[in-house]
């Protein structure tokens, strides 16, 4: 009769343990991964160093809601990062419920390089308190969450009159469950053409690849005409209307054959 009773006992105490581990913080976990992608420019690099990403859990005060989701440096060339090239920038398992900021650290060493020459790029308290990105979301238990920051270099670098180069970000803030991309080929090559639509007061911009191949990135669903201008004056400018993209999807509009002007 002992016997029995220890063995109910154990079980018990085994049965009570498996259901606390099943409620315990684990259970309330998500996962967040983070891309960034950029517009093209006419600067030649743009080099950044990106020391820590954090974000900021809704509800928390402003100095200790901020959580790590990734303290590795890393450098990045935004220039490279067009047409479909992405890196992560962070990828991490955050505890479910709501976040509203995001926030970059960046190291110092940034540059820039134009027409062939280096120069510094000052980014005013990147190194102290960050780059700060407002944009509220929500993780779920046992959910991905994806999100693209689309980094637009040409409205974020501004040369003073001392010739000083300053970064003061201007990022879209996209999550990829919501948003889709629209690709396609700009022919004959020697176009030369630079592709872009609208997304509410924001230009979103690419130039095609060596084969004329293009895609734009980070595009709320919706309908959009995509515009082509021809930098070649050989060619007529071209305006594909009507363009629907779908979330999470993909619309190839295949190869556009500009023509030639008169």
């Amino acid at each position: 009769m002992k016997k029995l009773i220890m063995s109910s006992l154990l079980i018990a105490a085994l049965f009570i343990g498996c259901s606390d581990d099943s409620t315990g913080p684990a259970a309330g976990n998500g996962t967040i991964k983070m891309y960034l992608v950029d517009s093209p420019s006419s600067f030649d690099s743009v080099i950044i160093f990106v020391s820590r990403v954090e974000v900021h859990r809704s509800g928390d005060d402003s100095t200790s809601g901020w959580y790590v989701i990734n303290n590795t440096l890393r450098s990045f060339d935004l220039l490279q990062l067009r047409n479909g090239a992405s890196v992560v920038l962070g990828d991490s398992i955050l505890a479910s419920g709501n976040y509203t900021q995001i926030r970059l650290i960046l190291a110092d060493g940034n540059y820039v390089i134009d027409n062939g020459v280096k120069h510094d790029l000052t980014v005013p308290s990147g190194t102290q308190t960050g780059i700060k990105l407002n944009h509220g979301f929500t993780i779920e238990p046992n959910t991905l969450y994806e999100l693209m920051l689309d980094f637009n270099v040409d409205k974020s670098i501004h040369i003073t009159g001392n010739g000083k180069y300053m970064l003061k970000p201007v990022i879209r803030c996209m999550s990829m469950i919501t948003s889709g991309t629209i690709s396609g080929q700009v022919l004959p090559l020697d176009a030369q053409a630079v592709v872009f639509t609208t997304v509410g007061l924001d230009t979103v911009t690419t130039y095609p690849d060596a084969l004329g191949f293009f895609k734009l990135m980070a595009l709320p669903q919706g309908t959009y005409n995509v515009e082509i201008d021809p930098l070649n004056p050989a060619y007529k400018d071209t305006v594909i209307t009507g363009v629907n993209v779908l979330a999470n999807q993909n619309n190839n509009i295949g190869p556009v054959e500009l023509r030639n002007n008169p």
